[in-house]
């Protein structure tokens, strides 16, 4: 845990605020086994925003799902909005989290997991996923838990947020990462104004998940729901609900890596080398994979593939 970085935020005033330099929408793709989608970061326009792999709004119903799957050299994270979704994997690790709860797992030199629907109809949520540096691909597994009442949240001024990661409005998350990261969940009441802060020299950005907002500029055009907006250089966010609704969007930042990416699905290294150890690794069950040899998830037994 020494090693492992929090968010500080040393001011709430925004001087120079970032504007929406890119933005493109979210569409519904096949993912996992039946399985929907919206991918955000990790898709052919996005491949990569250092350090942010991949962002995913998915929508799941028994007996579709994400059954046994390997990660290795970077972080997941599983935030909830509606239903319930059971997690187990190979090293003895189960639980399942609900509308609200919040999953940070740092796959670190491997894991074998399913990710598996755990009540009946439709369940929603946000799945992020962060690269780790070179120094810490390999360190062991962890995994950071937050039922929903236990996840700090504030309002002010029609702004009502929820931390996640990092800092906001004075409120400070519980979660540390290795990976510098905020992930804030703001909801503006209609004529709300929103100042949040960034490290210059963090990379940012916005996905809306309901409503319309306008962001970085208060005379630029209003988007919609399911849009990524990449933010451009500054000391932080401003954004404006000039609409009759409630608008909510995320805030992701994080502190660049700046090293080389090579991924291929699910394993995330610096080099080509050390993707073919990976495969080595995985298919031997070695090098953090032992367990995968006999082990099977209890979901993905019901799910037929």
């Amino acid at each position: 845990m020494d090693k492992m970085k929090a968010t500080e935020i040393s001011s709430n005033i925004v001087k120079e605020p970032r504007l929406v330099v890119r933005r493109f929408q979210a569409r519904p793709q096949h993912e996992g086994v039946g399985a929907v989608v919206r991918r955000s970061i990790g898709r052919f326009e996005l491949k990569y925003f250092d350090p942010f792999l991949l962002l995913d709004e998915f929508t799941v119903s028994a007996p579709a799902g994400f059954p046994d799957h390997p990660h290795r050299g970077f972080e997941t994270v599983t935030y909830m909005s509606q239903g319930a979704i059971t997690h187990e994997d190979f090293k003895g690790h189960k639980g399942t989290i609900r509308a609200g709860d919040l999953q940070w797992m740092t796959a670190g030199r491997g894991i074998v997991h399913s990710e598996m629907p755990a009540a009946e109809g439709t369940q929603k949520g946000l799945q992020l996923w962060i690269n780790l540096s070179s120094e810490h691909k390999m360190i062991e597994p962890r995994y950071q838990e937050l039922q929903s009442k236990d996840i700090v949240e504030t309002t002010k001024d029609g702004v009502r947020v929820r931390v996640i990661a990092g800092e906001s409005l004075g409120t400070k998350s519980p979660i540390y990462t290795m990976t510098p990261t905020m992930y804030l969940d703001f909801t503006l009441k209609p004529e709300a104004h929103l100042q949040q802060p960034i490290p210059i020299s963090w990379n940012a950005f916005v996905y809306i998940l309901e409503g319309e907002g306008t962001f970085g500029s208060s005379n630029s055009m209003p988007i919609r729901a399911h849009h990524t907006l990449l933010l451009g250089q500054g000391d932080g966010l401003e954004a404006w609900n000039k609409s009759y609704e409630p608008l909510r969007f995320i805030l992701i930042g994080g502190e660049p890596l700046g090293e080389p990416v090579k991924q291929f699905g699910p394993f995330v290294m610096n080099t080509k080398e050390e993707i073919e150890q990976t495969f080595n690794d995985y298919e031997n069950y070695t090098n953090g994979f032992e367990n995968a040899k006999q082990w099977r998830s209890q979901a993905k037994l019901g799910v037929d593939i």
